[in-house]
């Protein structure tokens, strides 16, 4: 995705997506803008959605939607691994992934690794609300190169979080065949990965390709979506692979509703209804996914 960040006289910031389409959010002030040794990192505060994250121009976190994101690629992996106890969170420099991790007291620890160390000092100090989880003491943030990391660890993982940005820059590694079979080998028995999987319009491609991957590594493999209000298109994609862990436990409902969580986007019926692809995604990606067996196969 090829985006452009510029500030107008009259205080917007507009996102370009492939010179056809864009997206302008009315700031109120800059708070932080640096150029790291990877990124340009800036946060603004808009009028209407709170503060937001730019890498590179590109939005990476709202205040107003960034619960979606940040419920979804974490909750529904957690409720349905049977036990899961250590998470590794490759990317998420913001620390919303791991606040929602860390809200399942069985969760031992939890490790993030974030190749730029800007994003995380920019949300620590102006987006508290989304960095919170900095301050948990079962979280080790790892200031490094997460395709690196993973070719090198020996620890093994529940569940493995890829909450990357585009592949673009420092994260398009993450969207490699290597990178997966390291992923893979990092994976504790029941071991699940998901991974942020792009726009279900605007990225049709790149999820293909990804899935492809996944497609080689894993026997199960899952697209589940998401709707939110600042990436292109609206409706987005994760993918959810294992090796012998599907979505859907018999006892999720039960884990969920036990869990007395207060989630404001996710909940059982997401959760379930998050699989059911439409038409013409299931179409393009059948040869690909497994049917969710709560699901006639189409």
């Amino acid at each position: 995705m090829e985006t452009q960040n510029k500030l107008t006289p009259d205080m917007w910031v507009t996102e370009k997506h492939k010179d056809s389409t864009a997206m302008s959010f009315r700031l109120k002030q800059v708070l932080f803008s640096e150029q790291s040794p990877f990124q340009h990192v800036c946060v603004v505060e808009t009028e209407a959605l709170g503060k937001l994250l730019l890498n590179d121009g590109m939005t990476m976190v709202s205040e107003a939607d960034e619960f979606v994101y940040h419920e979804m690629i974490a909750h529904v992996p957690l409720f349905a691994h049977p036990d899961p106890k250590r998470v590794l969170v490759i990317g998420g420099g913001d620390a919303g992934t791991a606040r929602e991790v860390l809200r399942h007291k069985n969760i031992e620890k939890c490790t993030m690794v974030e190749i730029d160390e800007a994003v995380v000092r920019a949300c620590r100090e102006h987006i508290p609300s989304v960095s919170c989880a900095l301050v948990d003491p079962r979280l080790s943030v790892i200031i490094d190169d997460g395709v690196k990391y993973v070719a090198q660890t020996q620890e093994k993982f529940d569940v493995i979080l890829i909450d990357s940005t585009d592949p673009i820059g420092p994260a398009q590694p993450l969207f490699g065949e290597d990178f997966y079979k390291n992923i893979a080998s990092c994976l504790a028995p029941g071991g699940i990965v998901v991974s942020q999987a792009e726009s279900v319009f605007h990225g049709k491609e790149l999820q293909e390709s990804l899935l492809k991957i996944l497609r080689k590594i894993f026997k199960h493999l899952y697209l589940y979506n998401y709707s939110n209000l600042t990436y292109p298109g609206g409706l987005w994609s994760f993918s959810f692979a294992s090796q012998n862990t599907t979505p859907f436990p018999k006892e999720l409902i039960k884990k969920i509703h036990n869990s007395h969580f207060s989630f404001r986007y996710y909940n059982p019926n997401i959760h379930y209804g998050s699989f059911a692809l439409p038409n013409f995604q299931w179409e393009q990606f059948q040869g690909l996914l497994d049917t969710p067996a709560f699901l006639p196969s189409i």
